[in-house]
């Protein structure tokens, strides 16, 4: 498919729609407008075209310029609140300093179709000029009732503070990535920081490339709001009826609903178990030593518990570390003794929590400092002032199916 053709065929250029869903609804809240070019029977995907870095932005420009009309004859019958998704990398958004794009839709508006009714999607992977440019271009974008989705196909350290500047409504995540590493630690921590980040700017999540059933539930079970792939529907010529889907993810919704409280019920059984062992220690041997305390953890809490200690309420070590070497088995750490942890998230908020009820607390999952694995750490209060934590290994969280 060459440029040229496509350049001198523009009668063949057409407006594809994907529905995007909604998790709390479950119907179509809108349609992105995919570009395909029509070669006989041939349906082509115009990505390749738009993507060429050798085809000038002017060129694109007209193209996009030609869909975008063409779709707004089918936006026209959208049901009220649907929104018609309009995709850009920041190279096609800032041609001419994004002028003629706006003016495009306020020729669009003057024919029936309001602003509001579009969100404009962002492609931000290779843009080289001033990143204040395109913040001031997208608030003033604002001011007019429309949208900012941003997508990258890759997340680094740097994302957090893109999206930090750009503020997006909404938030684009691939899941092609999740075909290639499954459910690795390295994505569920991509994932886990997207989600706080979305949650302070205010912005919603949402998952396209969702080609299987495991992505769907990937992606309803990360804070995704919207969904969009292949699994659900495909890219086509014209609307379907917004209900379509609905009873068929009411049904998958069910299936994750079941399977997720399953595993939240087994967590809280796990976390009652430990608090009952533990707390039958301190109280059988009321103000043991810390090495007695960790021989009777041992007993008890093998093969659970890979390493032991104590802190004060401000999280400095009163004990060393009681450790499970997978080689030598349990072994002093005495070099940990006074160390201090109230850095780390939600630590102090645990010692307050275990102070109030007098109660254990078993942490969500998170990745290990030192062994890298995915782990748990139980606490639970020796005294006011003394705090025993029992970190749970890997083996054993995922043997109880505690990998939530």
């Amino acid at each position: 498919m060459d440029a040229l053709d496509i350049l001198t065929n523009l009668d063949k250029v057409v407006p594809y729609y994907q529905p995007i869903l909604s998790a709390d609804e479950q119907i179509i809240i809108g349609y992105e407008i995919l570009g395909r070019y029509i070669q006989g029977e041939q349906i082509n995907s115009l990505g390749p075209f738009f993507n060429d870095k050798e085809i000038p932005e002017e060129y694109k420009f007209e193209v996009d310029q030609l869909l975008l009309e063409r779709a707004s004859l089918i936006a026209s019958q959208f049901e009220p609140g649907q929104k018609l998704f309009i995709n850009r990398s920041v190279d096609q958004l800032m041609y001419q300093d994004g002028e003629p794009f706006l003016e495009q839709l306020l020729a669009l508006e003057k024919k029936g179709l309001p602003l509001n009714k579009f969100v404009l999607e962002i492609e931000y992977d290779s843009y080289s000029g001033d990143i204040q440019q395109v913040v001031h271009l997208l608030s003033y974008y604002r001011t007019y009732g429309i949208q900012i989705a941003v997508s990258k196909k890759e997340f680094e350290k740097s994302t957090v503070d893109l999206l930090g500047l750009l503020e997006p409504d909404i938030l684009k995540v691939n899941l092609a990535a999740l075909r290639l590493t499954g459910t690795s630690a390295s994505f569920q921590d991509i994932m886990f920081t997207l989600s706080l980040l979305a949650r302070k700017i205010g912005a919603e999540l949402l998952f396209e490339n969702i080609e299987m059933d495991y992505q769907l539930q990937f992606a309803w079970k990360n804070g995704g709001r919207y969904y969009q792939g292949f699994y659900l529907s495909h890219p086509a010529p014209k609307l379907v009826s917004p209900f379509m889907l609905k009873e068929r993810l009411k049904q998958e919704f069910h299936g994750f609903i079941l399977s997720e409280k399953k595993k939240i019920q087994a967590i809280y059984s796990a976390a009652e178990s430990f608090h009952h062992k533990v707390q039958s220690i301190v109280v059988k041997q009321k103000k043991p030593s810390y090495e007695d305390l960790f021989l009777q953890i041992k007993r008890e809490m093998d093969p659970a518990a890979f390493r032991m200690y104590v802190c004060d309420e401000d999280g400095f070590q009163l004990s060393a570390n009681y450790f499970k070497n997978p080689e030598s088995g349990w072994v002093v750490q005495s070099e940990y003794l006074h160390k201090n942890w109230s850095w780390r998230p939600y630590f102090l908020e645990n010692i307050i929590k275990m102070r109030n009820e007098n109660k254990g607390i078993l942490s969500d999952l998170y990745s290990d400092i030192e062994t890298g694995e995915p782990v748990r750490t139980f606490s639970y209060p020796v005294s006011s002032q003394e705090f025993l934590f029992i970190d749970i290994s890997h083996h054993f969280l995922f043997d109880s199916n505690l990998i939530l």
